[in-house]
């Protein structure tokens, strides 16, 4: 009990019990002129003088409610301050006007049932596990407009604030648990929280995705891996969307067809995804797609093809730049012109990879300070893949994809002229007009 009688007797400091003692006399000498029994003239005081102070404690409590914070939610309005409308819709207003009635019936009610010695403690045991509950209330409602709060200010909108303050709130609840245990059994709290240490290992158990969830959000947020409002993809999980909330337990994301992928919170630790915050600060997104050519197409180009070419606006003066280069190579190395493999010659896949970049770096969609390239990669049985490197100057998702799509759309309209033939599995079309011309 030492918890409850130190608490009551802080409160009891508050006011001078003995002025209560004579109110409670007085209003007993009154009743006792009705000539009831002392039982009974202990009763009617303890309830008049109980049904005075609930009268005046609602009372109170309309005014407060009613006047007092009304008035204040008005100017709350007129203010350009975030905090104090915060606190006003998280109700610790209210929650302090609960806390006056409960205080004071801290310090009237042993008063109250002065003819019931009996019942004292007991009362007092009520009034302050009440007391408590209020507190804890009025303390939770704090954290929360502290986690509102700091949602509003920039720097911190995009931290696990929700995890934090459900690992406050679990402190708070735990320990408020603790104080009315120790009132209800009368045992100190500290050799309660003692006994509970052979249990932690139970504890352990019971809350280990809690544990975990609370070490991984501190790493997530220390390490700035994952913000709310990001971009992340983890597939493992079919998440491919933008997280909405980090919390102590789950991270929530939404993904782009509008459904909710809730993941664990420790496993953003343990697993790996991929986060596109960077591309989207970058201002660019890369486009990393290949086309496969036909080998069996690539060629030397002849001259009549190479003036052919020199009607593409873009090419032309390339092409004017590349013969004469190889014309003076080709002299000064006495090359065999009757050869073909001798010296340098112009090429279709060469010439299709000189405009694809002409035609990307002169394309205005396309980010011209990020890497921006056409190259050959490794060849394979469904033949050379040329491969478009560059980055769009835009993050937007549907106005990348029309990008990319208007690009691949003209180099695939464009490779005929270059004699050149994109590599396909034969259809079932192609395996009928092959059996076709086979019976011809």
């Amino acid at each position: 009990m030492t918890i409850e009688i130190n608490l009551s007797l802080t409160i009891n400091k508050m006011i001078d019990t003995t002025h209560l003692n004579i109110i409670y006399k007085w209003f007993y000498t009154c009743i006792e002129s009705f000539h009831l029994s002392d039982k009974q003239t202990h009763i009617v005081t303890t309830i008049l003088l109980l049904l005075l102070f609930i009268t005046t404690m609602l009372l109170v409590d309309y005014i407060l409610k009613n006047i007092f914070i009304v008035l204040l939610r008005k100017h709350s309005k007129r203010t350009k301050n975030q905090l104090d409308d915060i606190l006003i819709d998280n109700k610790v207003l209210n929650n302090i006007t609960h806390l006056i009635p409960v205080a004071l019936a801290q310090i009237f009610f042993p008063v109250f049932f002065n003819g019931f010695p009996n019942l004292t403690d007991f009362i007092l045991s009520i009034t302050t596990i009440i007391f408590i509950i209020v507190v804890t209330s009025l303390i939770r409602s704090i954290i929360r407009s502290i986690k509102d709060y700091t949602k509003t200010i920039p720097k911190l909108a995009d931290k696990p604030i929700d995890s934090y303050t459900q690992v406050a709130n679990i402190i708070l609840y735990f320990f408020s648990a603790i104080i009315i245990f120790s009132i209800i059994t009368g045992k100190d709290p500290v050799k309660f929280l003692i006994s509970l240490g052979a249990a932690s290992a139970i504890l352990m158990l019971v809350f280990k995705d809690t544990l975990l969830g609370f070490v991984a959000s501190i790493q997530v947020s220390t390490n700035d891996m994952v913000r709310v409002g990001d971009w992340i993809e983890m597939a493992k999980f079919g998440a491919d969307g933008t997280v909405l909330e980090i919390n102590l337990s789950t991270v929530k994301v939404q993904n782009f067809d509008k459904t909710i992928t809730t993941i664990p919170t420790y496993l953003l630790i343990s697993d790996s995804f991929k986060n596109y915050r960077g591309m989207q600060a970058s201002g660019g997104r890369r486009i990393k797609r290949s086309i496969n050519i036909k080998m069996s197409s690539i060629r030397f180009l002849t001259k009549e093809e190479i003036h052919e070419l020199k009607k593409i606006q873009l090419l032309k003066p390339y092409i004017e730049q590349r013969q004469q280069e190889i014309e003076d190579y080709n002299e000064r190395t006495h090359a065999d012109q009757s050869m073909p493999v001798n010296g340098r010659r112009i090429t279709n896949i060469g010439m299709l990879r000189a405009y694809v970049l002409r035609y990307a770096q002169q394309n205005k969609y396309i980010h011209k300070e990020y890497p921006l390239m056409v190259r050959h990669l490794q060849p394979t049985e469904h033949g050379l893949p040329l491969e478009l490197y560059m980055f769009t100057n835009t993050i937007i998702w549907a106005e990348y994809e029309t990008i990319m799509a208007d690009i691949f759309d003209h180099v695939f309209a464009s490779i005929d002229f270059f004699h050149l033939e994109v590599y396909e599995l034969p259809s079932s079309d192609d395996v009928r007009q092959f059996i076709s011309n086979s019976k011809i």
